[in-house]
């Protein structure tokens, strides 16, 4: 297994965000997150690659005592729930945030170079920009263009490219989709198709349904930061207090 999560529990003051939460990633795997908004997807993301554990030392004094986190997340068979989000970046998990948003006064050369910080081989960060170049070949035409002069297609195309420079072993997506219009969708969840066949392993937050089950091998569905029920597409489908319940099919 290359990502597992065993009971895992966050909680911010009084609201129990997760909730006694286990699941895995074996390599090469691309598995969806899907369930209501406020479910505790994005939570689960920001636990796994490090954020909420910053989040806490970021805090001061009693205040760092409003988040409480227990159970454990194993990455490559490394235990890493107490690690640092840099040294969790470092092993290879690499989390692509809900929106997130280039540095607006580089340029898309120069924001795709960023997202390979830890290589000092510049050789290596060239054969990267290119493997990037060949996947998304429209940050190839934008490579000089300001990058907050972007459309928000291409910002999140942006945004999984630069993700990529780092060479994740597991790619960590957070509603890539959202805003998009329906051929643009396409298009990323093609490369998202192409990012999982090239042997990186993804974990995908997604709000359509219908575009995740379609990508992914298995599906685990969240309501009030618990799993409630995990499978293959075709067999949650058949299941239709989950159509109607949790997926709005």
């Amino acid at each position: 297994m290359l990502l597992e999560v065993k009971n895992l529990s966050v909680c911010y003051a009084t609201a129990m965000l997760l909730n006694d939460l286990s699941l895995g990633v074996e390599e090469g795997e691309l598995v969806s997150l899907v369930g209501p908004n406020g479910a505790g997807k994005s939570t689960l993301l920001r636990t796994i690659s490090g954020l909420v554990r910053w989040e806490k030392a970021a805090m001061r004094g009693a205040r760092a005592g409003d988040i409480t986190i227990e159970g454990t997340v194993h990455f490559a068979g490394e235990r890493i729930d107490k690690l640092a989000a840099h040294e969790i970046v470092r092993r290879g998990l690499i989390h692509c945030p809900e929106r997130s948003k280039p540095f607006p006064e580089m340029s898309v050369t120069d924001n795709l170079k960023a997202g390979g910080y830890l290589c000092n081989d510049r050789g290596e960060v060239q054969r990267r920009l290119e493997t990037v170049y060949q996947l998304f070949p429209v940050l190839r035409e934008r490579g000089n263009q300001i990058s907050g002069t972007l459309s928000g297609g291409e910002r999140q195309m942006l945004a999984i490219g630069r993700a990529l420079m780092e060479q994740p072993k597991l790619l960590c997506i957070d509603e890539p989709s959202t805003g998009l219009a329906a051929k643009l969708k396409d298009e990323l969840f093609a490369r998202i198709r192409q990012i999982r066949n090239s042997g990186i392993a993804v974990l995908l937050v997604e709000q359509d349904v219908g575009a995740a089950f379609q990508l992914a091998s298995r599906n685990y569905i969240l309501s009030h930061g618990r799993v409630i029920a995990e499978g293959t597409s075709e067999e949650l489908l058949k299941d239709e207090t989950i159509r109607r319940t949790y997926l709005g099919l």
